[in-house]
C-alpha cells in the first residue's frame, strides 16, 4: 500500500498525565442490613458472609445523580489546584441518568460554570470510571485536552428490584470524580479493557420505554452466579495483565482499588495478584454497598482521607460489570 502525503495537521499534547485530585459523594441515608432485612427476608450474617457489606448509602430526598455528581466534581477540582475555567472536557459515566438527554456531562459542566466545555457520557456501567481515565490520558496526550474532568456517579437505590432478595441488598448511591491533567513523568499505565459481547443479558435493565411506560424505573437484573464466576476467573487474569502491563511488579504496587463489587471476588484477586502483605486493599463495599461507576473513585478518595494510602503512591484500579465489559490501569494517588 502506498503511503501518501496528508495536509491534515495532527494534534499533540503533553507526553504523559496524571490524576491531580480526587473528590466523592455519597448519599445521605444510612441503610444497615438490619433495615435491609426489613424489605427482602435475609439476614445481617448471611448479606455480610456473601459480599462483606454491612450497610448502604443511599440519597435522600434532596440528592439525585446531578447533585452527588457536582459534589464530587467541586472537590475533585478544588483538591487539583486548576481553575474551573481550565477544564476543557467533562466526561460522566453512569446508567442513573434520569433523562434519555441532555447529557449529565453538560448538566455537571453548567452547575460547575465550566467554560463550555467538551461533554460526554460514557456508559460502560461499573467499568464506566476506568474507561474514562484512560480515554482522559488519551486526551491530554494527544492535546484535544488539557484537563479533564472524569465523574462516575450512580443512583441505584432508585433501580433496585426489591422482590430479588439475591441482589436488592448490594446496591448503593454515591459518586466521585478526578482532574486529569499533564504530567512530566507517567501517571497513568495503559488501559486493560475489553468486553464479553455475547453476555449482555448476565446483568441488565428493563428496557426504558416500557418501566416509563408502566410508571416505574428501570430496575436492575442480575445472574449473581454467573457474574461471580467470571470475576473470580476471568477478571482475576484480566487484573493480573493490568499490572503486567504498566511494567510493575506485585512489589512495586502500593494500593489496589477493585471496584466494590463483592469481598469475596477481592479475595480471589488477591490470591493470583500475590501482592505483599503491606498493599493496602479497599475494602470500602463493607460501609459503601457497590457503587457501580462511582465504586473505584469513592473508594479512592476514603483511602487517601484516611490515610491508609499516600500522594504518590502506585494504585492497580479495576472495574467490570453490565456489558460484561471490563477496564483497569495502574495509577499514581494525586
Amino acid at each position: 500500500m502506498r503511503i501518501m502525503s496528508s495536509p491534515i495537521k495532527a494534534s499533540h499534547g503533553a507526553a504523559y498525565s496524571r490524576i491531580l485530585g480526587v473528590g466523592g459523594a455519597r448519599g445521605n441515608r444510612v441503610v444497615d442490613n438490619a433495615e435491609m432485612c426489613t424489605i427482602i427476608d435475609s439476614s445481617d450474617e448471611w448479606i455480610q458472609q456473601r459480599t462483606g457489606i454491612s450497610e448502604r448509602r443511599w440519597v435522600d430526598d434532596e440528592q439525585t445523580a446531578l447533585t452527588l455528581a457536582t459534589e464530587a466534581a467541586r472537590k475533585a477540582i478544588e483538591r487539583s489546584g486548576v481553575a474551573t475555567d481550565q477544564i476543557d472536557a467533562v466526561l460522566v459515566s453512569s446508567v442513573s441518568n434520569e433523562r434519555r438527554f441532555p447529557s449529565l456531562s453538560v448538566q455537571v459542566a453548567s452547575e460547575l460554570g465550566l467554560d463550555n466545555p467538551a461533554a460526554t457520557d460514557l456508559q460502560a456501567a461499573c467499568a464506566g470510571f476506568c474507561y474514562g481515565v484512560s480515554l482522559a490520558d488519551s486526551m491530554v496526550r494527544t492535546g484535544s485536552a488539557h484537563y479533564v474532568l472524569v465523574v462516575g456517579v450512580e443512583v441505584l437505590s432508585k433501580q433496585t428490584d426489591f422482590s430479588d432478595r439475591s441482589t436488592a441488598f448490594l446496591f448503593g448511591d454515591g459518586a466521585g470524580a478526578v482532574v486529569i491533567g499533564p504530567s512530566e513523568v507517567p501517571g497513568i499505565g495503559p488501559a486493560v479493557w475489553g468486553s464479553e459481547i455475547n453476555t449482555g443479558e448476565i446483568i441488565h435493565s428493563d428496557e426504558f420505554e416500557v418501566a416509563v411506560a408502566g410508571g416505574f424505573s428501570p430496575k436492575i437484573h442480575m445472574e449473581g452466579n454467573k457474574v461471580f464466576r467470571w470475576a473470580t476467573t476471568y477478571i482475576v487474569e484480566k487484573t493480573v495483565e493490568t499490572l503486567e502491563a504498566a511494567g510493575l511488579t506485585p512489589e512495586e504496587l502500593d494500593v489496589f482499588i477493585p471496584h466494590q463489587a463483592n469481598n469475596r471476588i477481592t479475595d480471589a484477586m488477591l490470591r493470583r495478584l500475590k501482592l505483599p502483605d503491606d498493599v493496602v486493599v479497599s475494602r470500602d463495599i463493607k460501609m459503601m454497598g457497590n457503587a457501580s461507576a462511582a465504586s473505584v473513585p469513592i473508594a479512592m478518595e476514603a483511602l487517601l482521607e484516611s490515610g491508609e494510602a499516600k500522594p504518590g503512591d502506585n494504585a492497580l484500579i479495576i472495574g467490570f460489570g453490565a456489558g460484561l465489559v471490563y477496564a483497569g490501569q495502574v495509577v499514581v494517588l494525586p
